[in-house]
């Protein structure tokens, strides 16, 4: 990982949420930050003033990776506009909810398009700069805690997550020998404006299907992107770091027990 002072993280989908903070958490450990939004122009500006803040340079485009292609080449354009990038947060996402049976082809390549086929293109692009930088890098791929356990009536989310942990793996053993790690972080139930909750919910909201009693705050998995960003976790690749209150833990007997 470069150690010079102008280091450049994006994080895509970073206009609310787990991408707002993990901006904005990276900004407080020195990154300059690449902000991108599909649909909240106004919310990727607030992370934008929020970065500005912190005494870094913030930089925002619209990225829809509903065309990957098309996705990836906004993204060349934000990385030019610093003249450089370390860190790349692959954090957009979406979900069809859907059984196996009622599912579509359009739903299943719209999902698997943006979580997927986004991260692959997203993820090549950055690690082509960092290999021509010869400096080293970070890669972290946002799945779910659903990449390791499936859930219910959302085939292709699930199946779309699994492939994100693949695809994690392989670039963290294709990569390694230029000094760049790749790693997937898998929330659970996190307080975020798409689940109509707030990080101050995350806290007083009682979730009793989670062990911890509650959903997550974002700034616990944007601490553990930051951590993955910092020198500290160069000997850590290839790994997919579960943030879940235990959800995991307790889901098969949850499903057993809401069965009977």
């Amino acid at each position: 990982m470069s150690t010079t002072a102008n280091r450049v993280a994006i994080v895509t989908a970073s206009d609310s949420g787990i991408g707002q903070a993990c901006a904005i958490m990276l900004a407080e450990q020195g990154f300059d930050v690449g902000i991108t939004w599909r649909s909240d122009e106004k919310g990727a500006q607030q992370t934008a003033e929020a970065v500005r803040k912190h005494g870094k340079k913030a930089e925002v485009a619209r990225l829809d990776l509903a065309d990957p292609q098309k996705g990836g080449e906004m993204l060349e354009a934000l990385i030019a506009r610093f003249g450089r990038i370390d860190a790349l947060v692959n954090n957009a996402g979406t979900n069809v909810k859907a059984d196996f049976l009622e599912t579509t082809f359009e739903d299943w390549r719209k999902v698997f398009s943006v979580d997927v086929d986004g991260a692959f293109i997203c993820g090549q692009i950055a690690a082509r700069h960092m290999v021509k930088q010869d400096e080293g890098g970070r890669i972290i791929n946002i799945t779910s805690v659903h990449e390791h356990t499936p859930l219910p009536g959302s085939v292709a989310y699930t199946a779309a997550k699994h492939a994100m942990g693949g695809l994690t793996k392989s670039m963290a053993l294709s990569l390694l020998p230029h000094k760049i790690l790749v790693n997937a972080v898998a929330p659970g139930a996190i307080a975020t404006p798409m689940n109509e909750m707030s990080n101050d919910d995350a806290h007083n909201i009682s979730m009793p299907e989670i062990p911890a009693g509650r959903p997550g705050d974002t700034r616990e998995i944007a601490s553990m992107v930051a951590w993955l960003c910092s020198q500290w976790s160069s000997y850590t690749t290839g790994q997919s770091f579960v943030i879940d209150g235990g959800f995991t833990l307790a889901n098969p007997q949850f499903f057993m027990q809401k069965a009977k």
